[in-house]
């Protein structure tokens, strides 16, 4: 087995899974039967491009593959009849067919988030299946343990088949209630792939393309909604800087050191102007702060331009409206570069008894940054030894352990 096809599989995993997978499962209306045969096609790829070569169209290849074999356990089980009725046909609503969307995948994202599911199963089932991400990558997302989210997938999964939810898009008239759900899981599968939980990667650009993707389709289908608009601009004013974030060696990049002669301007003010639009259709929601908090950013033309008042306003505003433990810590780091370390650090101290932030390693990162700032050597140290212990990304691993080290010269000897 080359080297070459590994990478090719893989490469085809990141690209296609969630292609194949739904259009697997809009044969099989069973995801668990349709998840099996896509697990199958990828591994048979392994094996037999190994003697054909790569195909020219590797996703058309694992599709027909991932469906011949779901039909051929349909075929040997007989029970086709049964396993249709469990995931209702999307042709009973006006769907692709009418104009309305034509993508499996928003099929399959808004079947995984239907509301017979849990919010938190909702989010985990579609990073799962559109995304193919493992289940500790799903579980880090969540800040669980790997056995509860197994858990969670599994019976996610047994809900829809026993429910028979349909695999389509929702019609006009149920649309809106169902879209919450989704944008949450569109902006979980982003903030995933902007900070790979675990590997190589600081950033997962397929995690991030899809996000954005699934973003801008339900754009598309509800133009009008203002807070898929401002999820929207959310997403476009944070990639605009993505590429900025390493160094040509590979170094990660603060905010603070990027260079924003590099940051897109097109999607920057593609993201401005959707925002402004959903600000001018209704108050302000999550999405919608979030982006504001993304445009100041991305308005300052250098770091200490940075309007770092308006910012810990806006954080303020969004734990109204969304309380969240990340939130708090966002704001006190904010507090921190507003009027300075130990502020900062008074601010994250009441965060370290959250059992939310437990296993969250940006907490113990953000403390370590201000004792270091605060030539509080020794437990500047003790805090980034504690951040690295909760980094599985190499990257940030690497950022965490050059700081350390130059934490360590100031030690006594």
């Amino acid at each position: 087995m080359s080297a070459e096809v590994v990478a090719a599989v893989a490469q085809a995993h990141h690209r296609d899974w969630a292609r194949v997978l739904a259009a697997t499962a809009q044969l099989t209306r069973d995801l668990d039967l349709a998840e099996e045969s896509t697990q199958d096609a990828y591994a048979q790829a392994l094996q037999t491009w190994t003697q054909t070569g790569i195909p020219d169209r590797p996703g058309a290849w694992l599709t027909t593959i991932a469906r011949n074999r779901a039909r051929d356990v349909l075929r040997r089980q007989a029970v086709l009849r049964r396993a249709l009725p469990l995931l209702v046909s999307d042709e009973a609503v006006p769907g692709p067919e009418d104009g309305l969307v034509d993508d499996d995948r928003l099929r399959l994202v808004f079947t995984c988030c239907h509301p017979a599911l849990s919010r938190d199963a909702q989010v985990a089932l579609t990073l799962r299946l559109v995304c193919g991400l493992s289940t500790a990558e799903v579980a880090r997302a969540f800040l669980v343990q790997e056995s509860t989210m197994a858990a969670r997938i599994t019976r996610a999964k047994k809900k829809i088949a026993v429910a028979r939810i349909p695999y389509r898009v929702p019609s006009p008239d149920h649309l809106a209630e169902r879209v919450s759900a989704v944008l949450e899981v569109v902006h979980l599968i982003f903030t995933t792939g902007h900070t790979a939980p675990v590997g190589a990667q600081l950033v997962r650009r397929d995690l991030v393309d899809s996000a954005m993707g699934l973003a801008r389709m339900l754009h598309l289908l509800m133009p009008n909604d203002a807070e898929i608009s401002a999820l929207l601009a959310l997403l476009l004013l944070i990639d605009a800087r993505l590429d900025t974030r390493l160094s040509a060696s590979g170094r990660l990049l603060l905010l603070s050191e990027q260079d924003r002669t590099r940051w897109d301007t097109r999607l920057i003010g593609e993201g401005v102007g959707l925002l402004t639009d959903a600000l001018r259709r209704r108050p302000p929601t999550r999405y919608a702060v979030e982006a504001a908090i993304a445009a100041v950013h991305a308005e300052a033309s250098t770091w200490r331009e940075t309007d770092w008042s308006e910012i810990v306003a806006l954080y303020e505003v969004l734990l109204q409206l969304w309380p969240s433990p990340v939130v708090e810590l966002n704001r006190a780091v904010a507090i921190g570069l507003r009027d300075g370390p130990q502020a900062g650090l008074d601010a994250l101290t009441p965060l370290l008894a959250d059992p939310a932030l437990a296993t969250y390693g940006y907490l113990s990162a953000a403390r370590a940054d201000f004792l270091r700032q605060l030539h509080q050597w020794t437990q500047a140290a003790e805090a980034y030894e504690e951040a690295l212990t909760l980094t599985d990304n190499d990257v940030e691993r690497a950022f965490l352990i050059e700081r350390l080290g130059e934490v360590r010269t100031h030690l006594p000897t």
